[in-house]
């Protein structure tokens, strides 16, 4: 049971990204959608099962301050690997410099920074094939519940995998490469739980810093490049949607 939710899982992923990337040249609604779906994730998800799980081990403020951490430990990174691209870029010819910052057509690939947020979405998957392992050992009804609740966001998690990939002007051949990774993620992760066993409070921080690093990809990464030079109601409406599509998932596997 273990493997065949966490091989569902993998099909949800790759089938969400293979969407997005057929319809690629609506970029700026994946964006927005993943935007919402990303922030709805942390506040509807990551943020109450850190709570619940941690509530036993610390207070509240304990974890809440964990997600600022995240948050704040990925700005750090994100602006370390931003600087080291504009540094390797310095030298492009004097019009390209001319260019407005705000004409998308002059914007250079960041494939560091792509990266980042791909290999977070993959890491998060990783936990959710461990989840899905731990919970099977906790019980099948547990098992089921949470895989459900896994599966239902996996799709959300592979479209949002490659919008940040060509939000930064990546290629679809490297996008393709991360969203395989993120859809392999689960399986791995559900296999190493025949090996070992995570504890509450160890999960429970975990998920708060992911909760943090979500917060940071939707809210500096993906609102701000869906809303550029496109219709702001359109792509402010798909955000809505995203983040209400991640609400309604996380509710019904709960009252599952």
């Amino acid at each position: 049971m273990i493997l065949i939710f966490s091989i569902i899982a993998s099909i949800a992923a790759i089938l969400g990204g293979m969407i997005a990337l057929k319809m690629r040249d609506k970029l700026h609604l994946i964006l927005g959608f993943s935007a919402g779906a990303v922030i709805g994730a942390a506040l509807f998800d990551l943020i109450p099962e850190s709570i619940e799980l941690g509530q036993s081990f610390y207070h509240i403020e304990v974890l809440t301050s964990i997600v600022a951490g995240g948050f704040l430990f990925y700005l750090v990174l994100d602006r370390l690997f931003s600087f080291h691209e504009q540094h390797r870029l310095c030298d492009r010819k004097h019009d390209h410099e001319q260019q407005s910052l705000y004409d998308t057509s002059s914007s250079k690939p960041n494939t560091i920074r792509g990266s980042l947020g791909a290999a977070s979405f993959c890491l998060h998957s990783l936990i959710d094939g461990i989840a899905i392992g731990l919970a099977f050992q906790a019980s099948t009804s547990i098992g089921t519940i949470v895989a459900i609740a896994v599966i239902a966001h996996r799709f959300s998690d592979g479209i949002n995998t490659v919008g940040v990939i060509l939000k930064n002007r990546g290629e679809v051949k490297n996008a393709k490469s991360w969203l395989i990774a993120v859809g392999l993620a689960p399986v791995v992760g559900a296999l190493l739980t025949f090996a070992f066993s995570v504890k509450d409070n160890v999960l429970a921080i975990i998920l708060a810093i992911f909760a943090g690093f979500f917060l940071y990809i939707g809210a500096s990464d993906l609102i701000p490049e869906g809303h550029h030079s496109h219709s702001k109601i359109l792509t402010t409406v798909m955000t809505l949607i995203g983040a209400v599509f991640l609400y309604f998932i996380v509710l019904f596997a709960h009252g599952i």
